[in-house]
């Protein structure tokens, strides 16, 4: 069981996240830590802490072509989380050629000074590594989450039907964009074979050490792949075979072990998403039916099951909506035999009540060991 994408603005309310220092790579790191111990404080789940300090290499990228033009909008000027308005880029198919190839470059001299900058603060009372990039959502497979940022939904949903072959070439060309990324992170070694999770669920495998790993090398084949076209939540499993898992099959192949879904329901679309290698981990969100998927799934992967996080502001209030929600997705994947997570995530609020967060953790261990 594991919490993440926290609302931090809302938590600090015994002052342990006030941050102290002034050089601003020391405050990073304080609040790397400091968020890190008020976690495991509070509510720990099943949190992996590497036992090391994180330095994470200093990469640059040149960008795809396009830059999301946006309005966005917010209900609480403290949260980062608003509402997203997009200007449509792509109008003919020609468009797709202001797509290219980004450049990655690896700022060895920053990431060297970085690192024994924080050496020097705390290397003697704790381990410092430089680290890579993990494969997650920010190096994962979203060709249709860029899409709709450069199109807007409306546009994306509509093109599905009038406009097929240039959202195919689309999806083909940001898949050819991304496999290129990929080739450039092995070349430069920026890839983390020991990352702890992957886009907030758990990287551990014992799996993917069966095979060698050069740490002056890192491939692919080392490390977790991950897929998602959230946007087709509201298609049917044949359009999104079409037009998603044949480009996440090319995209995803060459990783060890890969991590597919997000926000979209897949519980009505497992025997496409199995097709893609590799396959270790399906997501389930709050919107999908989770009977349905564990009985598809059965004991063949693992369900990253989403309780509902808009449910998490009424934990202390109404415990048993938090016990019942996540017993159901327990008692889905124990009848089934299905190996499964639970993950909450996306927690946009917290309803301004720490203790939401800790009713919330506390329920769900005792519904997994029971």
């Amino acid at each position: 069981m594991l919490i993440d994408e926290l609302p931090w603005h809302e938590l600090n309310v015994d002052g342990f996240l006030t941050l102290q220092c002034q050089d601003p790579l020391f405050r990073w790191a304080e609040d790397f830590l400091r968020k890190t111990i008020f976690r495991h404080t509070y509510f720990p789940g099943d949190m992996l802490v590497k036992p090391y300090f994180p330095v994470w290499k200093v990469i640059h990228t040149t960008g795809i072509g396009v830059e999301v033009r946006e309005e966005t909008l917010a209900t609480d000027s403290a949260n980062a989380v608003v509402s997203h308005k997009y200007e449509n880029q792509f109008h003919s198919i020609e468009d797709v050629e202001k797509l290219r190839n980004q450049v990655i470059t690896y700022d060895a001299e920053a990431s060297l000074y970085q690192y024994s900058k924080i050496c020097e603060a705390i290397g003697d009372i704790l381990p410092v590594k430089l680290v890579g990039e993990a494969t997650g959502y920010g190096l994962g497979h979203k060709p249709w989450d860029i899409i709709a940022s450069v199109m807007n939904v409306d546009n994306l949903l509509y093109g599905l039907v009038d406009e097929q072959e240039m959202m195919h070439a689309l999806a083909g060309k940001l898949t050819d964009i991304f496999v290129d990324t990929v080739r450039q992170y092995e070349e430069l070694n920026l890839l983390d074979a020991d990352s702890a999770y992957c886009h907030s669920s758990s990287a551990a495998s014992r799996d993917l050490l069966k095979k060698p790993i050069d740490y002056q090398h890192v491939k692919p084949e080392n490390v977790w792949g991950r897929g998602l076209a959230q946007i087709f939540a509201s298609v049917s499993p044949a359009m999104h075979e079409e037009f998603e898992i044949q480009y996440a099959i090319k995209a995803l192949k060459p990783f060890g072990l890969v991590y597919y879904g997000c926000c979209e329901p897949l519980d009505n679309k497992i025997e496409i998403v199995k097709k893609i290698p590799n396959l270790r981990k399906i997501s389930i969100t709050p919107w999908a039916d989770i009977n349905r998927a564990a009985e598809a799934v059965g004991g063949n992967y693992v369900i990253s099951a989403k309780p509902n996080p808009a449910n998490l502001p009424f934990a202390e209030e109404n415990p048993d909506l938090i016990r019942q929600e996540i017993r159901g997705l327990v008692e889905a994947c124990r009848k089934n035999g299905t190996p499964c997570e639970i993950l909450l995530k996306d927690i946009s609020t917290a309803g301004y009540n720490l203790k939401n967060l800790i009713v919330w953790n506390q329920i769900a261990r005792e519904e997994a060991e029971r």
